[in-house]
């Protein structure tokens, strides 16, 4: 019978374990968009997981939503996160690097210039992101027009390319949370008419776009892809209108990519994988299109995670905040010891602490004697 601990190849990639650190915003990017020294040792440290999915980073300055998360696009970028990868591959560790471009759920301050944010659609989103002045309501978006696109999709390619040049095993691109990319997928966001609006095939036009020129660029055995069928954000994205039409479809243009995996959140992310009031999901029935390895995501717990690989109902199991304060959460899974708490006030933003002090097993055994 598989188990979560069993080593599994995914696309191009040779993994140790089927256990992913989730791709985690923490705000402690430094000047220029760079990961810093801090940033090293907090993957450094998480290394034993099968595959580290490196935190959302914008792929253009235009992509940003949110204080101090890191990009991957300029040289500098890339020198910083070569430091990452380096340390993260001397410890034996695999990591992709989450490419990030976050549309409507910006602000003007984040931008350059001062531009307003960018959608499928000139409506704002009712929410808020974090700049210098703390919590504010996103900016209202400008609609793309459809000749901007194309450049669009050359800014994933070239952040793709960054990547590779950084040393990161792979790109995972960022399809879910109702950023950009989503944003064009729901007719609940989406508001255009033409090529990149309306049915279901043209919403899913500018995603398959970018996943066919980002597999160009690397290889799609190094490639994945984040989806979240279910997702509201808070409340502040409605779902689309069909949503098992419309991810049954993107997945099934999907898979004839050869893509390594998909990485699907069930649900909404930190609540139920099946919200009350929302019409019934079906992420089987998508699993069954995907013939590359599926990747689930959202609040698991140990059992529930070693059932899923086991029954074939998951290849790959995603876990987010138990990877932030507890670095070595593979030997924790695999012994079924005790996980450290989470210091919830020191997520986002600040610098070492609840960061790179968290202690593994074996240092707190050696607190306790």
């Amino acid at each position: 019978m598989t188990s979560l601990f069993d080593p599994i190849r995914v696309g191009d990639l040779d993994l140790a374990n089927r256990i992913v650190m989730a791709p985690l915003t923490r705000n402690r990017a430094t000047a220029g968009e760079l990961a810093g020294p801090m940033t090293v040792e907090y993957y450094r440290q998480r290394a034993s997981a099968g595959l580290i999915i490196a935190e959302g980073s914008q792929i253009s300055a235009m992509a940003q939503g949110y204080l101090d998360t890191p990009g991957i696009y300029t040289p500098e970028q890339v020198a910083a996160w070569r430091r990452v990868t380096d340390a993260v591959h001397a410890a034996g560790g695999r990591i992709v690097i989450q490419l990030w471009h976050v549309g409507r759920i910006s602000h003007v301050s984040l931008l350059p210039g001062g531009a307003a944010p960018v959608s499928s659609t000139a409506r704002r989103a009712p929410t808020q992101t974090f700049t210098r002045d703390g919590f504010v309501d996103v900016s209202t978006p400008r609609a793309l027009r459809d000749d901007e696109l194309p450049g669009l999709v050359a800014d994933y390619r070239h952040a793709a390319r960054c990547a590779r040049e950084a040393g990161f095993d792979g790109v995972e691109v960022h399809a879910a949370n109702t950023y950009l990319l989503e944003q064009f997928l729901r007719d609940s966001v989406n508001d255009r008419s033409g090529p990149y609006g309306g049915s279901i095939a043209n919403r899913a036009r500018l995603l398959l776009e970018v996943m066919q020129a980002v597999s160009a660029e690397i290889g799609a055995g190094r490639c994945g892809v984040r989806l979240s069928p279910m997702m509201t954000f808070g409340g502040s994205t409605p779902r689309d209108s069909d949503p098992q039409a419309l991810y049954g479809y993107v997945v099934e243009q999907l898979a004839r990519l050869g893509l390594a995996y998909l990485h699907v959140i069930e649900g909404e992310t930190g609540g139920a994988r099946h919200p009350a009031g929302a019409p019934v999901f079906d992420y089987d029935a998508l699993r069954r299109r995907f013939p590359g390895a599926w990747m689930v995501n959202n609040g698991y717990r140990r059992a529930e995670a070693i059932e899923a690989v086991a029954g074939g109902r998951a290849d790959l199991v995603a876990f987010g905040r138990p990877f932030i304060c507890n670095p070595d959460l593979v030997r924790r899974l695999r012994e079924d010891a005790p996980l450290n708490p989470l210091r919830t006030d020191k997520l986002y933003g600040g610098g070492a602490e609840g960061y790179i002090d968290y202690p593994t097993l074996e240092e707190s055994k050696e607190e306790q004697e």
